[in-house]
């Protein structure tokens, strides 16, 4: 059974998309038979892994989610993509325990044949993001090293907690990763240390800098390992792929 990990934060603009997508590329690239899945109705992980978004969400056909898989330019990175199609959201958002169910049999499903699963979840703790984090098994968690990243994430442990209760334990911390640091800037350090100080051994040990080839690479539909493999970025995601293989 492969890991599942989703990908959240209720603050959009804090690195999830990019998170998710270029750790999915760094895991296949390490050999690892990954696939990201698109849950966030912008579909904004489709198209920076270079794909358009579908008409209709593999999650709630009636056939195969096997079918809704796409192949991807990076061996080993397959992709579901999303769709912006609003009956497709409303199903997934629903909190019926039938639909929740279904979502979860289906990544079951994908967990039998891939090492990894990775989910790109909306901006919000919502309907749709609480469904996804009930058919997960890690969750991990993107901030932005500012002045209101504590209180942020302090509200979102708490909804996720709440999950972990209701699935039995099925659903368990991945970590907690800061995103957008700047060695620079004193309220940096501040908010590393506050939320290691806070949250102990679930913070990564690896920091995603702030990187112009970051933002960029979606532009072109591409990781940035593609993109700029020698930048900060790629290496950065590469320390973090290390991290999560070792939590194993």
């Amino acid at each position: 059974m492969g890991r599942i990990l989703c990908v959240v934060n209720q603050k959009g603009g804090v690195g999830k998309t990019t998170t998710a997508v270029n750790l999915s590329a760094a895991l296949a690239m390490s050999g690892q038979t990954t696939l990201l899945l698109d849950m966030d109705p912008q579909c904004n992980a489709t198209s920076a892994i270079g794909l358009a978004p579908c008409d209709g969400h593999a999650l709630v056909r009636e056939e195969s989610i096997i079918d809704g898989i796409q192949t991807s330019s990076i061996d080993n990175l397959s992709v579901i993509p999303g769709s912006r199609t609003f009956q497709d959201v409303d199903r997934l958002a629903n909190s019926d325990a039938n639909e929740t169910q279904m979502v979860r049999r289906h990544l079951d499903t994908l967990a039998e044949t891939h090492q990894f699963v990775l989910l790109d979840c909306p901006p919000s703790v919502g309907a749709l993001t609480q469904s996804a984090l009930n058919a997960s098994t890690e969750v991990l968690i993107p901030i932005q090293c500012e002045y209101f990243a504590m209180e942020g994430l302090t509200q979102l442990i708490q909804v996720i907690k709440k999950v972990i209760v209701s699935t039995d334990g099925r659903l368990t911390f991945g970590g907690i990763l800061l995103t957008m640091y700047d060695p620079h800037l004193e309220l940096t350090h501040e908010v590393d240390a506050e939320v290691r100080e806070f949250f102990g051994d679930i913070v990564f040990d690896s920091v995603v800098p702030r990187d112009v080839a970051l933002c960029e690479a979606p532009s072109h539909g591409q990781t940035v390992f593609q993109y700029a493999p020698r930048s900060r970025g790629a290496f950065a995601y590469t320390q973090l792929c290390m991290e999560v293989l070792q939590h194993d």
